[in-house]
């Protein structure tokens, strides 16, 4: 996945990026809210779902101690970090921000 990784990160369109894992109880409460986001935005945003168990290697070279932490990249530059649940309202508006 690294390689793929860089490469989405890199794109043209934004990309954000939900860290989590499936022990998680928060993280379960993050995923109706990001397939909810997905439908809103379509095209406009990239959303992936990194496994931090399946990923190690990619949680460790991109610092992610903690589930769920959300990341928005575009042109492989991240523009915002934060990690804990958010809201649809709050990811919705953190992307709009950067699509400007």
């Amino acid at each position: 996945m690294k390689g793929n990784f860089n490469k989405i990160i890199n794109s043209n369109t934004p990309v954000l990026i939900d860290f989590f894992a499936e022990w998680c109880g928060p993280c379960k409460a993050q995923t109706p809210v990001i397939q909810e986001l997905s439908k809103e935005m379509g095209d406009l945003v990239r959303i992936i779902k990194i496994d931090i168990d399946k990923n190690q290697h990619i949680a460790n070279a991109y610092n992610v101690r903690g589930v769920p932490t959300l990341a928005l990249y575009h042109k492989g530059k991240l523009l915002w970090r934060q990690s804990g649940v958010q809201s649809k309202a709050q990811l919705k508006s953190i992307i709009q921000q950067h699509l400007n």
